[in-house]
C-alpha cells in the first residue's frame, strides 16, 4: 500500500466535493470492482495457491499439515481483523492518548464499529478495503508457515499467529499504512515488503532458531515429494500477485496498471535468472528452482512496484534472484539454520532488498515515476530507518511471543510424531 496514498489522500477527484458540500461521497464503480477483484486474487494466493507451493515442497506425509495451517490460520486471521486488527492497523486514533495515534490505530473500529454501507475510504467502500486488507493479513502470518513446516505444533502456530497479528503485523501496518510514524516519515512501501514480507522473514527466522533444526538436517534431507504441486501454486502466486500489488493503487488507475506491469516483469526475469543460476551450479535446471526464483522476483518488487518504472523492474528481478539465492545458501549450508522452506531468505531479504534498492531505481528508464523531489541520499536514509526499525521490532515481538506460547504448549512436536509426520500424528488424516 502506497504511504503517500493515506486515507484523506485517497479520495477521488469527485469526493472531496461531496465532504465540503456536506453529502455523502460515492464509490467510484471502476475502483470498487478492480479492488473486489483484486480481493478475491489476493486470498487467492493463500488458498490454494501458498498451501500448494508449500505443500509441494515438505515430504507427503506433511502435505495436510500444511495445508491444515494455512486454511486455519486464514479462518483464525478473518476473525480476529474484524475484532480488533482492523482498528489497530487503520483506525483514527480516537480514545487514545495525544501522540499514540502515531503508534496504533485504537479501538474505535473494533468490530468495524462505525462503518455501514455508505462509508467510504478514498473512491471505495470502506468494507471492501476492510477485506482488501484482510487478505493480507491472511497471507502474512501464512508465509511463516514455511519456516516451521514438518515440525511445528499445532496449537503453538494457532497460538503465535494469532498474538504475532495484533502485536507486529497490525501495528507494523499502522506505522506505515495507517498514517503512522513510518508514513510522516516517507517511508515507501508499495505493497507490503515490510510491512508482510520483511515481517514474516525476520518473524520466521527467530521462530525457527528458537524451535530447532528438523532430524536429520542437511543430512538425511528428503527432496520436495511434489514438484507440480509446487509449480502450480507458484503459478497461483504469481496471478494473484497482480491483485496484490496491481490492487496497492486502490483504484483502477495508471498507478495500478505500472505495478502490474512492473510485477510481472520482476517475477519474469528473477525465475530465469534463478534457473539459469542453479542450471550452471548443477549441471540441471529444475521447476522447484525456477518456481523459487518467481517468488523471489515477486517479493523483492513488492515495496517498489508504485515507485519504478520496467526497466527498474528488469534489474529488481535480476538482484533478487542472484541475492536471494546466495540467502539460501548462507541461511541454510553455511549457517545451518533450519528455514524449512526458505522464507527468510527468499521473503525476508527479498523485501528488505526492494525496499532499500528502490530510490535508486525510482527515475530509472520510462514510466519510472521518480521520487518526488527528493534526492536518493535522503530517500534511502528514510528507507534504511523503516528496515532497521521494522525487522527490530519483529524480531524483539516474536521472541517475546514465543517464550509466552512456550509457557503454554511446545513449539514443535515429539520425535516419534515428528518421524511419523504431522499428517497422521497430528491430524489422523493422510494424503495417501
Amino acid at each position: 500500500m502506497n504511504n503517500a496514498l493515506r486515507p484523506v489522500a485517497r479520495l477521488g477527484a469527485i469526493a472531496p466535493f461531496f465532504l465540503f458540500a456536506g453529502l455523502p461521497a460515492y464509490a467510484d464503480t471502476g475502483d470498487t470492482a478492480w479492488i473486489l477483484t483484486s480481493t478475491a486474487l489476493v486470498l487467492f494466493m493463500t488458498l490454494p495457491g501458498l498451501a500448494l507451493f508449500y505443500g509441494g515442497l515438505v515430504r507427503s506425509i506433511n502435505l495436510l499439515s500444511v495445508l491444515m495451517q494455512c486454511f486455519a490460520i486464514a479462518c483464525l486471521m478473518s476473525i480476529l481483523w474484524l475484532a480488533i486488527g482492523y482498528s489497530i492497523a487503520f483506525g483514527d486514533g480516537n480514545g487514545v492518548a495525544e501522540g499514540a495515534g502515531q503508534i496504533w490505530g485504537g479501538l474505535s473500529k473494533v468490530f468495524l464499529a462505525g462503518v455501514d454501507g455508505d462509508t467510504m475510504f478514498g473512491t471505495i467502500p470502506e468494507g471492501l478495503f476492510f477485506m482488501f486488507q484482510m487478505t493480507f493479513a491472511i497471507i502474512t502470518p501464512a508465509l511463516i508457515v514455511g519456516a516451521y513446516a514438518e515440525r511445528a505444533n499445532f496449537l503453538a502456530v494457532l497460538l503465535f499467529s494469532a498474538v504475532w497479528l495484533l502485536i507486529v503485523y497490525a501495528p507494523v501496518t499502522h506505522w506505515i499504512w495507517g498514517g503512522g510514524w513510518l508514513a510522516d516519515l516517507g517511508v515507501r512501501d508499495f505493497a507490503g515488503g515490510l510491512v508482510v514480507h520483511a515481517t514474516a522473514g525476520i518473524s520466521a527466522l527467530v521462530f525457527v532458531m528458537m524451535m530447532g533444526k528438523r532430524q536429520g538436517f542437511l543430512k538425511d534431507m528428503h527432496p520436495p515429494h511434489n514438484p507440480a504441486f509446487v509449480m502450480i501454486g507458484a503459478a497461483m502466486l504469481w496471478v494473484g500477485w497482480f491483485g496484490f500489488n496491481g490492487g496497492s493503487a486502490l483504484g483502477a488507475n495508471g498507478d495500478a496498471a505500472r505495478a502490474m506491469l512492473v510485477t510481472h516483469i520482476s517475477a519474469a526475469t528473477a525465475a530465469f535468472v534463478w534457473m539459469i543460476i542453479e542450471w550452471k551450479q548443477f549441471g540441471k535446471p529444475t521447476l522447484v528452482g525456477i518456481a523459487t526464483g518467481m517468488v523471489a522476483g515477486l517479493a523483492t518488487i513488492t515495496p517498489a512496484a508504485g515507485s519504478v518504472g520496467p526497466v527498474g523492474a528488469l534489474i529488481i528481478g535480476f538482484l533478487a534472484a542472484i541475492v536471494c539465492y546466495m540467502a539460501v545458501i548462507l541461511i541454510r549450508v553455511k549457517m545451518k539454520i533450519d528455514d524449512s522452506l526458505d522464507v527468510f531468505a527468499v521473503h525476508g531479504v527479498g523485501g528488505i532488498l526492494g525496499t532499500l534498492i528502490l530510490p535508486f531505481l525510482a527515475a530509472l528508464g520510462p514510466m519510472a515515476p521518480g521520487l518526488d523531489g527528493q534526492s536518493v541520499a535522503s530517500a534511502f536514509g528514510v528507507q534504511l530507518l523503516g528496515v532497521v526499525v521494522v525487522c527490530v521490532w519483529s524480531l524483539i515481538a516474536s521472541v517475546v511471543i514465543l517464550l509466552g506460547v512456550k509457557l503454554i504448549t511446545p513449539l514443535r512436536v515429539d520425535e516419534l510424531s515428528e518421524e511419523q509426520g504431522l499428517d497422521a500424528s497430528t491430524h489422523g488424516e493422510t494424503a495417501a
